[in-house]
């Protein structure tokens, strides 16, 4: 039960970070963001392209493409949960994944 709050919550962390664009995503060292990603088990919920449990990372981009406020808004659903956006399967919250973490695997999810 741990393990798959733990996936939900990194699969939010990455999902959270796709609403800004390209031109505002710092530079990420890859290596340690999706170190970060499957360290945190959001791959158990979330793939690049495919949905999983929860959607495909690049679905999420797409969804928030252009939303200034997104970024916010989905870094605070990682960590508090939710449901309901992305069908009835609920997203724990995720308390253990750090701002630092978040924005590291943020501007990775946007430099896809």
């Amino acid at each position: 039960m741990m393990a798959m709050k733990k996936s939900l919550a990194c699969a939010a962390v990455a999902i959270a970070a796709i609403g800004v664009s390209s031109a505002q995503a710092p530079v990420v060292d890859a290596k340690k963001a999706k170190s970060l990603f499957e360290g945190h088990e959001c791959a158990g919920c979330h793939q690049m392209e495919a949905k999983v449990v929860g959607p495909g990372l690049k679905q999420v981009a797409e969804k928030y493409r252009g939303n200034k406020d997104a970024p916010a808004k989905l870094i605070e659903k990682i960590k508090k949960g939710g449901v309901g956006v992305w069908g009835e399967i609920p997203m724990p919250p995720n308390l253990d994944v750090t701002e630092d973490e978040l924005k590291i695997v943020v501007a990775w999810i946007l430099s896809q």
